[in-house]
């Protein structure tokens, strides 16, 4: 066996509570205005209630923001950078973005920003923000946007011109460890221009404001202490942190403030003290001499470093944050030495992640994928009842919030590190994104991913009814029950890449889940037919309505996408208690309960004959939702979409030996073949033994398989060049309308953004690709290979008479999905589509942006810009893909 990393060493000693090696780490959001949390106002506006403008003069109440920051893992301590050109009107502290309603396809940033690198335990990191040097173009960027229809493309920050002539700056950010708690911090800044420019450049440390809202709490200090011959040094002194003192190279100007609110400016009352949130950028930018301390203390500092930087040379900014007081020589040469060797503990770490032959371009996209999940870790307060009954402060709060927006989530208190979509366009958590989020996170640090999936079951966040918070925008929404597929995917990717199974975890999680179950079944098993409606956000606009909605004909919608991801947690919960089982045998007893449920979801989504309409139409060969009507007449809604591949995702095998170690679960699953016909004949291949003697549970026969796939793989329908599209291309030419009363509702395949405002207008099913949906259909051609093997053979793509094995199309849809990122034979990256600047300016054109999904023709992404939670699935794929070449 070869020796641990330097980074595996790390993460075994953080494992083993020796070394608190994940007490720092990129944990400060990228945007805390205009959240849910900060939002107090009575009819829910979060985005009008604090604005990006009140930002840099208003405290904040939950959490913190910043470019590129770190913080402690409590968030007491912040550090980031802030920038100023000499243009801008404001200093550069934060990232700016449109709003829901300012931007024509929602909310949307407008900076270049990128994770370039990140070990598990964050001793290295490394990002790069590019910033203008003419000023900023605020204005133009809100106005362009919203005189645009949602037909048309987003105005982008590229688009206004500030980039054509290369006039900005790039701005690298590294942090590297010694120890725990002493960082190295390098920032180096690039003048890209043609001309010699000046930069201020403000290393900022803050504390988070904890002392406004509640009388009781010390407020901390941070004070200019000592300096050395080349070096001055900030102390910061917190009552519940260690003292940390911030080692500043050179002798630079040092400016003090409070992160206090300026009442005066934005209500017209008087400010607690002399010195506020916006006082350094009030010195900086206009020049208010009297706008910070004299006295060089506050609760935020930034030292002002004036760099002068002719065209394409460089200037480096170096920092150390620690606990030691007594450093003689804290810019060393070793201090370089120490940020080369972590960098290189990061090559030698993930190369053994994934150790297979593969292209120094496909490398470098994982590389920048992981960076980006580990980026993306945040500090996540919120306590719904403080925020529901408002802060001594706050004598303001309206009576309306008590019944409004997760009132009933009143049990709700998170504090903690949480692994986010996007830190800045969704800077909180969401249940399913969640979910997907821990696959690739599990290869680096399957602890954090494991701590992911516990914390959210646990009675902090689980609703006391056992459903699962979906998002602070509306916890009680319902997202698909991916959450026991993930739990036992991260111990059987534990299990294989470091040689552990956390069985303690896995019971643990799986306990907590059987009341989830529970739940999903009481609520939205409304007839108690085995046949799921209503609620299954996550996939938005996929439908002809909005399905979290009163429907605009009355009755009631069953799902086939509901119902088959309900087949689909049964399997799950299924499969980890056979897991269970073999060293407790009361999971045999719970094994079973989940096979009998599996049987009565999969026999009503195969229903045949009767007064009901089956979801699977045969004429078509296709899964469809079936709406209700009042009258009792039953439509089959035949939109040829996702919702109609998802039932593919409930497919498992069970091997032979699995059976001979549980002989109370065989004897049951027999006594169902002998007895039960009528549930059997609607199931695959339960009966009847695969490859090895393995049995196969799917709602999907190998004869429906084939039907399926024929759409599915049909380059006019669902197969996309770059992945299986969410909405078939047939409705391009063939919409699906409805008419119900005197409206209209239909279907149109949209490749790209929605042309509606439906779920916020910034998400689309009706063609993109999806890394989650794809990441699953792989998932499960590989799991019906395993069980029909090589003979089992389909035409790829059809029509093309071409057979292959499920095995060879799943690596085929891989590759595709691949293929967003990768350098095509032309040298472009499709991610970018026609982006110029991105294809071939060596300066940009191996930065990887992760986006929330592509568009269904051409690859190019859209949505969120820094969506490496999900998206970062591409990561796993490509270490299979070198493992399988």
């Amino acid at each position: 066996m070869k020796p641990l990393t330097q980074e595996e060493i790390r993460l075994e000693a953080a494992r083993t509570n020796q070394a608190k090696w994940y007490q720092w780490g990129p944990y400060l959001s990228e945007r805390q205005w205009g959240t849910v949390r900060e939002d107090y106002s009575s009819d829910g506006s979060a985005w009008d209630h604090f604005t990006h403008d009140q930002a840099r003069s208003r405290a904040y109440r939950w959490g913190e923001d910043g470019i590129l920051g770190i913080c402690d893992r409590s968030q007491r301590l912040c550090f980031a950078i802030a920038l100023w050109n000499g243009a801008d009107p404001i200093l550069k502290e934060r990232l700016f973005g449109l709003t829901g309603s300012e931007g024509n396809h929602g909310e949307d940033v407008k900076e270049y920003y990128f994770y370039l690198d990140s070990t598990p335990t964050h001793s290295y990191m490394k990002g790069l923000y590019k910033y203008p040097q003419t000023a900023f173009p605020y204005e133009q960027l809100v106005t362009q946007n919203c005189h645009r229809n949602r037909h048309e493309p987003e105005f982008e920050l590229i688009d206004t011109g500030v980039f054509d002539d290369n006039s900005y700056f790039d701005v690298f950010v590294e942090y590297a460890k010694n120890e725990p708690e002493d960082i190295s911090i390098q920032i180096t800044v690039i003048n890209r221009g043609r001309e010699t420019k000046d930069l201020h450049l403000l290393p900022t440390l803050w504390f988070r404001n904890t002392w406004s809202w509640n009388s009781d709490r010390q407020k901390p200090s941070l004070t200019e202490t000592k300096s050395g011959n080349s070096w001055q040094t900030i102390q910061a002194i917190h009552p519940d942190l260690s003292e940390q003192y911030l080692y500043c190279e050179g002798l630079n100007e040092i400016l003090f403030t409070e992160n206090e609110t300026n009442n005066e400016k934005l209500f017209g009352v008087s400010n607690q003290g002399k010195y506020v949130k916006d006082g350094i950028n009030d010195y900086i930018v206009n020049g208010h001499q009297q706008a910070v301390n004299p006295g060089k203390t506050g609760t935020k500092a930034a030292v002002n470093y004036l760099l002068t930087i002719e065209p394409g040379a460089s200037k480096v900014v170096r920092l150390r944050l620690t606990t030691s007081p007594n450093f003689l020589t804290p810019f060393s040469s070793e201090f370089e030495q120490k940020i080369s060797l972590r960098q290189q503990e990061a090559n030698e770490f993930y190369q053994r992640i994934t150790p297979f032959k593969i292209s120094e371009d496909l490398r470098n996209i994982q590389r920048q994928a992981f960076a980006g999940m580990l980026w993306s870790k945040q500090f996540y307060y919120y306590n719904v009842d403080s925020w529901l009954k408002g802060d001594s402060a706050d004598k303001t709060v309206a009576k309306e919030r008590k019944n409004g927006r997760n009132s009933e989530w009143f049990h709700l208190d998170n504090q903690d590190i949480i692994s986010i979509p996007d830190k800045w366009e969704y800077p909180w958590y969401a249940a399913w994104d969640l979910a997907f989020h821990c696959i690739p996170l599990a290869m680096v640090d399957p602890d954090f991913a494991k701590h992911q999936l516990d914390v959210l079951t646990r009675e902090w966040f689980m609703h006391p009814n056992g459903q699962l918070p979906a998002y602070e925008w509306a916890f009680g929404d319902v997202n698909p029950p991916v959450h026991a597929w993930a739990t036992w995917r991260v111990y059987k990717i534990e299990q294989k890449m470091f040689g552990r199974s956390d069985r303690l975890f896995l019971e643990r999680v799986f306990q907590k889940l059987m009341l989830n179950f529970t739940w999903w079944v009481n609520r939205k098993d409304v007839a108690g037919r085995n046949v799921f409606q209503g609620g299954f956000l996550g996939l938005d606009n996929i439908g002809v309505f909005d399905r979290s909605a009163t429907l605009p004909t009355g009755g009631y919608i069953d799902q086939s996408d509901g119902t088959s991801w309900m087949a689909m947690y049964c399997l799950n919960m299924l499969t980890i208690a056979l897991e269970l089982a073999k060293t407790n045998p009361v999971y045999e007893d719970i094994a079973t309960k989940f096979f009998e449920h599996y049987l009565y979801i999969a026999n009503a989504m195969n229903h045949m004959g009767g007064e009901e309409v089956s979801l699977w139409d045969e004429s078509d060969g296709f899964y469809y939702d079936v709406l209700h009507l009042p009258n009792d007449q039953q439509i089959s809604l035949k939109v040829r979409s996702m919702v109609g591949l998802i039932p593919l995702f409930a497919v498992e095998t069970i091997e032979p030996e699995i059976l001979e170690k549980l002989p109370n679960f065989k004897l049951r699953l027999e006594w169902f073949i002998k007895n039960r016909p009528d549930l059997r004949q609607n199931v695959a291949c339960m009966s009847t033994n695969g490859v090895g003697t393995r049995r196969l549970l799917a709602i999907v026969s190998p004869d429906k398989l084939r039907r399926i796939l024929q759409k599915m793989l049909d380059e006019t329908e669902f197969l996309g060049e770059y992945g299986i599209r969410a909405l078939s291309k047939y409705h391009a030419e063939h919409p699906y309308i409805f008419k119900a009363n005197t409206c209209e509702f239909r279907v149109d395949y949209e490749p790209a953004e929605s042309s509606t405002g439906l779920f916020g207008g910034n998400s689309n099913w009706r063609g993109p690709v999806w890394f989650p949906v794809n990441f699953l259909l792989i998932e499960s051609l590989q799991k019906f290979h395993h069980y029909l093997g090589d003979d089992f053979q389909v035409e790829y793509p059809t029509g093309s008479g071409k057979m292959m094995t499920l095995w060879q199309v799943a690596t085929e849809l891989s590759q595709r999905a691949i293929a967003i990122f990768e350098k095509n034979f032309a040298g472009i990256r499709p991610v970018y589509g026609g982006t110029k600047k991105f294809q071939t300016d060596p300066n940009w054109q191996d930065l990887i942006l992760f986006y929330e999904y592509f568009h269904g023709d051409n690859g190019a992404g859209i949505g969120a810009s820094h969506q490496t939670g999900w998206t970062g699935l591409v990561a796993k794929l490509i270490q299979q893909y070198g493992e399988y070449l």
